[in-house]
C-alpha cells in the first residue's frame, strides 16, 4: 500500500486561507518565527509536501535550505498574494540543472 502524505502550506493568511478548500492543512503565518515553527511542526508530525509563499520563505532561506536535502518533506515555493518574486522558480532551475548538467529550462535563442 502506497502511504499517503499531508499537505500543508504556509504563508501570510491572505494567500494560504485559498487552499483550505483543496482539503490541506494552512498555517497563516505573520512572522518568521511562526513560519520557522509551522514547517518545522508539519514536518515532525509527517507532512510530504509543504507549500511555503516566496514572501515568507525569502525571510526564512535557512530554515527551508535545512529541508533541502531531505526526502520528505518536499519544500516548494509559490507565489504569494503580491505575485512571483521568481524565488520558487529559480530554485527549480537550479535543481534541474544539478541533476541534468544544463540548464534546460531558459528559453534560449537559437
Amino acid at each position: 500500500m502506497i502511504p499517503m502524505y499531508k499537505i500543508g502550506v504556509v504563508g501570510e493568511k491572505d494567500a494560504a486561507v485559498a487552499f483550505l478548500s483543496l482539503g490541506m492543512t494552512v498555517k497563516g503565518v505573520d512572522t518568521p518565527e511562526e513560519a520557522q515553527r509551522a514547517i518545522d511542526e508539519m514536518a515532525r508530525e509527517g507532512y510530504g509536501l509543504i507549500f511555503v509563499t516566496e514572501t515568507i520563505a525569502k525571510e526564512i532561506d535557512e530554515t527551508i535550505e535545512r529541508y533541502k536535502n531531505n526526502f520528505l518533506p518536499a519544500i516548494i515555493l509559490i507565489p504569494g498574494v503580491n505575485g512571483s518574486l521568481g524565488i520558487g522558480l529559480q530554485k527549480i532551475k537550479n535543481n534541474v540543472e544539478k541533476a541534468v548538467g544544463v540548464d534546460i529550462l531558459s528559453k534560449k535563442e537559437g
